[in-house]
């Protein structure tokens, strides 16, 4: 929602809103002038013209009824997106399981280096537009697009990257047959071309079939590609960058992992074919830096590093872990919080074969997000296929267990998609955690 509430300031609508707990993006808006209500309540719409709601606000919510009885107009939050991204004349939608907040922020800072002043609508925050999203100048706008419930075919993509399609989100497709069916759907609509990763099967097995101009990428296959690909320090990686053979440019990935040349690619092939320069590729990709909750460095506790990010697919989690491991410290220790209960219990064997190689796992109760709990999953269950797992109650115990048992030249990573940075942020002494423990 944020990015949405930031385009919207910045257009000088009147924008208030409601959260059930305080949290850095209220912080955040309230730095705007932005009045936040803490708790969903009747009277937080008074004299509102419209209300607009995220997927995981559910019907009974008491500002959508008060809302529809007075005859105010609801929206869900894709409806909105959807509208603002039309009115520009060139819209570039990044879809895909992982990857999407990266490959957005990439070909953010690729425009905003090329002098587009872009608008943007990001799920993370990019420090070059200090920023989860920006009302630009400019007749082009990024969009990272999210598959759940469907709600990225409200877009109308000038271009579409497709960066992988892996098993997420099944609670709401339920077969990934269903899931393929959206991405096409969502290829289908593209106005100019498509991007495409050449080296995820099903995304290929989805773009064979769009009758519309299709550009691929990778690093074993594709039109763009990545060649000669090799460290130029721990965990950051550099390589050639050929179109069809022809070596286009040289570039230095500025965030650690390889899974990252797969964005930088995505990125690569949108600036090619918008007609900029190799000049601009090669220093976007020296200057981005990474996003915030994306293997970012929190500070340090007792002479270990700690680092948060937003892994919460066995996929992602394993990325992460990816890049630990070449950065070879002493003992690396996984604080995880699993996000729906859904989600958890069906992929529940690819959490515990990701993390049963970890040197220390720590989980934390599972955070149901739009979920309730059905009593079928609980984060014991995960721990029991993981050797030497440890539980924890919440953030308070998890933050005393660690401190108590961490060694120096350790390095400590927080994943999940809800609060677990909270974590980080106390064991790093930045946070007392008493404002998020609600949110728990």
């Amino acid at each position: 929602m944020f990015p949405l509430v930031q385009i919207l300031h910045e257009k000088n609508f009147t924008i208030t809103g409601s959260d059930i707990a305080e949290n850095s993006i209220i912080k955040y808006e309230r730095e705007l002038g932005i009045k936040v209500y803490i708790g969903h309540n009747a009277q937080n719409i008074t004299g509102c013209q419209l209300v607009v709601y995220s997927a995981a606000i559910l019907p009974n919510n008491p500002e959508i009824i008060a809302a529809k009885n007075i005859g105010i107009p609801c929206v869900e939050r894709c409806i909105l997106l959807g509208y603002l991204a039309s009115l520009y004349k060139t819209s570039i939608c990044v879809a895909g399981t992982h990857g999407k907040t990266t490959c957005t922020s990439m070909i953010t800072t690729l425009l905003e280096i090329a002098g587009e002043n872009p608008t943007s609508v990001i799920g993370g925050k990019l420090p070059l537009i200090n920023g989860y999203g920006k009302a630009g100048t400019g007749d082009k706008i990024v969009v990272e697009a999210c598959e759940y419930s469907r709600t990225f075919l409200k877009l109308s993509p000038s271009i579409a990257v497709i960066l992988n399609i892996d098993n997420d989100h099944l609670d709401y497709y339920g077969t990934m047959e269903n899931l393929k069916e959206a991405f096409f759907e969502f290829g289908s609509m593209t106005k100019d071309f498509v991007v495409a990763n050449a080296d995820d099967a099903n995304t290929m097995e989805v773009v064979k079939r769009l009758s519309c101009k299709v550009v691929t990428f990778g690093i074993m296959d594709g039109d763009y590609r990545a060649c000669n690909v090799k460290n130029y320090r721990p965990g950051f990686y550099e390589c050639d960058v050929r179109y069809k053979g022809g070596l286009i440019c040289h570039l230095k990935l500025g965030v650690p992992g390889k899974h990252n040349l797969y964005n930088l690619l995505a990125m690569c092939a949108c600036a090619q074919n918008l007609g900029m320069s190799s000049e601009i590729i090669v220093t976007a990709a020296e200057r981005f830096h990474g996003v915030e909750r994306r293997f970012e460095v929190i500070g340090e506790r007792n002479d270990a590093i700690i680092i948060d990010d937003y892994a919460h697919h066995p996929t992602e989690l394993k990325a992460t872990l990816n890049i630990a491991r070449e950065l070879n410290y002493k003992h690396i220790w996984a604080i995880f919080q699993p996000y729906t209960f859904s989600r958890t219990r069906l992929l529940l064997n690819e959490f515990a074969d990701v993390l049963k190689n970890v040197d220390h796992v720590v989980l934390l109760p599972i955070m149901g997000g739009r979920e309730t709990d059905d009593g079928l999953v609980a984060s014991k269950d995960l721990a029991d296929k993981i050797p030497g797992c440890v539980c924890t109650s919440g953030f308070l115990e998890t933050v005393q267990y660690v401190n108590s048992h961490v060694e120096p030249g350790d390095l400590i990573i927080t994943m999940g998609c809800g609060n677990v940075n909270v974590v980080a942020k106390m064991l790093a002494g930045k946070d007392d955690g008493h404002k998020e423990l609600r949110s728990e």
